[in-house]
């Protein structure tokens, strides 16, 4: 199949970048084809110990860089032959079901909404993802670990109006490049 053959060959050289193939398709559309490709970051170099940590989200330049290593690499190993294609890559949305550990880990300090097998649901933020398990913390601030593998489905719930400390942090210094700005002008 097509897109085996193409993750095949995106592999190694975004791993080389420090991304991997989240997501892969390819689609017929005409007389062309439409490939999507969804990266996110490796997280092999992580140790065991590290269970919380954040791991910050692609960046739009690392997005860039991706494509063009995707666009380079199908173009030079022939992988969609004479067959003219569209290339989309992106990192994937925050939609996007938590289905296997990395996706979890991730999204350390996000809020998620978890379903169980007996169908009851669970919302709570992520604090720490272990290798089969995830600690949530739940309404009322109680701590809550459940395994990973009974979990049927869970999704990140989008937060609108919170500031955390990266944002915060981000603010401070937007207005200290506006006071540096301003004493330039002076």
């Amino acid at each position: 199949m097509i897109a085996d053959r193409i993750r095949a060959a995106l592999t190694a050289p975004l791993a080389a970048r420090g991304l991997v193939v989240e997501d892969l398709s390819v689609q017929a559309a005409g007389r062309r084809r439409v490939v999507r490709v969804a990266v996110g970051a490796d997280l092999a170099d992580l140790t065991d110990h590290d269970t919380t940590s954040r791991i910050a989200p692609l960046s739009l330049d690392e997005i860039a860089d991706a494509t063009r290593v995707v666009s380079d690499t199908l173009d030079a190993a022939g992988t969609m032959g004479e067959t003219a294609y569209v290339l989309e890559v992106s990192s994937p949305g925050v939609d996007r079901p938590l289905q296997h550990w990395r996706h979890w880990r991730r999204n350390v300090g996000r809020l998620v909404v978890a379903t169980r097998p007996d169908g009851s649901s669970v919302r709570g933020r992520i604090l720490a993802v272990a290798a089969d398990t995830v600690e949530l913390t739940v309404e009322g601030g109680a701590g809550l670990t459940l395994p990973l593998a009974e979990l049927t489905r869970a999704r990140v719930e989008v937060e609108f109006g919170r500031v955390d400390e990266l944002d915060e942090l981000d603010e401070c210094d937007e207005l200290h490049d506006r006071d540096d700005a301003s004493e330039e002008d002076d």
